[in-house]
């Protein structure tokens, strides 16, 4: 009887999956129109409206950055064992859906059977040869659907882990571009310093050569020396720099840092955009970026397993049937030797309902924090997105101020240094405008650096590389 009000309560929920249907993320900061509109900061003739490449360092149109980016992903340390975990992920999804197929055992068995009891001669009975043979499958009916539910959160862990390799896979881009930006970058300060050091230097020559006909002192050759020593001191900094970028884009190369590209060494122009910088909207954003792809398969992931928990309170019923064969060996063959069985077997652990009901209740509680997770992610997500566009639209400003006031300059120490020639002046304001000058071509070409960089954070910003 027992029996049988079991199978009954199991087939109540028979066509039934236990637990609630995802629908995706409900009433989050995602759906709202702010989020999905456009860019605040996008609103400058910087930026076009328009989709990212899915590529977009090609935007560039550099050979070299393109073939070190698709060196880079294909045999980058860290994006090797992002793809592994993916594929112990999948493997984990296999062995879950496993569950459901059918099931075999065999069994086999054999004896001698011999009585010792002694007769009244004294001798033993002779021994019994006997045999069992056994064949059986089963198969999970799943009637709670427990089974479907945890290979639906596989399915979602899955996708987790590969939105993550994506994730991987964009700041192996990104570290790759800033990285030969910085070889660039530093060889093209460096070739600034180094024009600025000439130039002083020019001036030191002709500040001796004054000196010595009696129209110089030596304190102005002094001072003309240390504006020298001063510019040349800056060289050794971008040459480390440079090194420094290099060896970093040996090792996301897979290689040793000894090993670094030598043919991009020399380089010192800068990566230049051909055209306004593509950004899109808040929509293209939260359906590219790949943390919020893995927030929302969490999501997926954790209310399946709400179902997984609930399943818990139904029995589990399994379809099964076997073949037996066994008795004397002298009987192999015969039709009394075998057997078969068909019928359904029930399985209930009669778990403590308070426990039961307890991993019910945590399983929805993590669903609540991953759906204030998603949020999270979604805002830090536009959050850095407004504020890489609105930081190099400003960067963009800056430089341009610092390049009028870097030709102003040159300008100015041109003149100081013609009304000293012409004893029109002293010596004073030809170094204070050829300090001027430095400072000013310095800080041009690191303004003009650092707008690559910006450009490259906008780029991570957005997700870009794979749609």
């Amino acid at each position: 009887m027992k029996a049988a009000l079991t199978l009954s309560a199991a087939l109540l929920v028979a066509g039934c999956v236990a637990g609630p249907d995802y629908h995706g993320p409900q009433a989050t900061i995602a759906q709202t129109l702010p989020a999905q509109g456009a860019f605040v900061a996008g609103d400058d003739s910087a930026f076009a409206q328009e989709p990212l490449p899915d590529r977009w360092w090609s935007l560039y149109a550099d050979p070299r950055l393109d073939a070190l980016v698709e060196q880079a992903l294909a045999v980058n340390a860290d994006l090797r064992a992002a793809d592994a975990n993916l594929r112990k992920a999948e493997a984990v999804l296999r062995q879950t859906a496993g569950a459901r197929a059918i099931s075999t055992g065999v069994s086999v068995q054999a004896a001698q059977e011999r009585d010792y009891s002694t007769t009244s001669a004294g001798a033993s009975m002779p021994g019994v040869a006997t045999y069992g043979l056994g064949l059986s499958a089963s198969y999970p009916l799943d009637l709670a659907g427990k089974l479907r539910r945890a290979i639906e959160a596989g399915e979602a862990d899955r996708d987790a882990v590969a939105a993550a390799r994506d994730t991987v896979r964009i700041g192996v881009a990104a570290t790759v571009a800033r990285a030969y930006a910085g070889v660039c970058a530093a060889n093209f300060q460096m070739a600034t310093a180094q024009r600025v050091a000439g130039l002083q230097r020019r001036t030191l020559d002709a500040t001796i050569r004054l000196a010595r006909g009696g129209r110089g002192t030596a304190f102005d050759v002094t001072r003309a020396r240390t504006a020298v020593e001063t510019s040349e001191a800056a060289l050794p900094a971008f040459v480390a720099k440079r090194q420094a970028s290099l060896f970093l884009l040996a090792t996301l190369l897979g290689k040793a840092p000894a090993d670094y590209p030598r043919e991009i060494e020399a380089c010192a122009t800068l990566p230049v955009l051909a055209r306004p910088l593509p950004v899109g909207d808040g929509a293209a954003l939260l359906r590219r970026r790949p943390d919020i792809r893995q927030a929302e398969r969490s999501i997926a992931g954790d209310t399946a397993r709400i179902g997984v928990a609930i399943a818990d309170l139904y029995p589990s019923v399994s379809v099964g049937g076997g073949i037996l064969a066994g008795g004397k060996v002298e009987n192999v063959g015969s039709s009394h030797s075998f057997g078969f069985g068909f019928g359904p077997l029930v399985s209930w652990n009669f778990p403590s309902r308070p426990i039961v009901k307890a991993r019910i209740a945590a399983a929805q509680e993590r669903v609540a924090e991953d759906l204030a997770r998603f949020d999270a992610v979604v805002l830090e997500a536009l959050r850095g997105t407004e504020t890489a566009l609105a930081t190099y639209a400003r960067n963009r400003d800056r430089a341009a101020a610092l390049d009028r006031a870097a030709r102003s300059a040159e300008a100015s120490a041109a003149q100081a240094d013609k009304l000293f020639r012409f004893g029109r002046s002293d010596f004073l304001p030809v170094l204070s405008a050829q300090a001027t000058l430095a400072v000013a071509q310095v800080q041009r070409a690191a303004a003009q650096s650092e707008l690559v960089d910006d450009q490259i954070a906008i780029f991570l910003a957005l997700g870009g590389g794979w749609q």
